[in-house]
């Protein structure tokens, strides 16, 4: 070992020794002011394609650092990956977040499944939303717009707007 990894070793242990773990319960750090954390949240669209689905819940993730993941009961009809997207804060106790989801469409016969075929793209989904958290930072109430693509990148539905209550998940 020579002199430069001598010094190294016990320099790297000491730091990692010395960096702050997670916070205890998942979401310690968020306070009554703060939409970090887990939620989960039942969504009711007044128009557009989603009005008739009745039971529609998102999980969402506000990250630290301004992004966001966002699921729902329904991404498996048709099969959708999570969305991505991004958030802040725009006044005490008021946000906005921006995220977008892939669509699938189905295979034209099943045997297109056993032969590699399967869902292929079909467009996106876009949302806004516009948030705000209450004074004990254990809910928010939130209105939802969505805007939904072709692959082409050609809208096939605008403006559809959902209500949308949700609760801090929290052991």
């Amino acid at each position: 070992m020579n002199t430069w990894q001598a010094l190294a070793l016990p320099a790297a242990a000491l730091a990692l020794g010395c960096s702050g773990g997670p916070a205890p319960g998942g979401n310690a750090t968020a306070g009554a002011d703060s939409l970090v954390g887990a939620w989960r949240g039942a969504a009711q669209f007044q128009s557009g394609a989603f009005a008739a689905v009745k039971d529609l819940e998102f999980m969402t993730v506000y990250n630290g650092g301004g992004t966001l993941i966002e699921s729902s009961n329904y991404d498996a009809a048709p099969p959708v990956p999570p969305a991505y997207g991004i958030w802040r804060q725009t006044g005490p106790r008021q946000f906005e977040s921006r995220y977008s989801f892939y669509v699938t469409r189905p295979p034209a016969v099943f045997e297109e499944i056993s032969k590699g075929g399967g869902w292929s793209p079909a467009g996106r989904g876009d949302l806004r939303e516009t948030i705000t958290l209450s004074a004990d930072g254990q809910s928010y109430t939130s209105t939802v717009r969505y805007d939904a693509f072709d692959a082409a990148g050609k809208p096939t539905e605008t403006g559809s707007v959902a209500s949308v209550h949700a609760k801090r998940m929290a052991f």
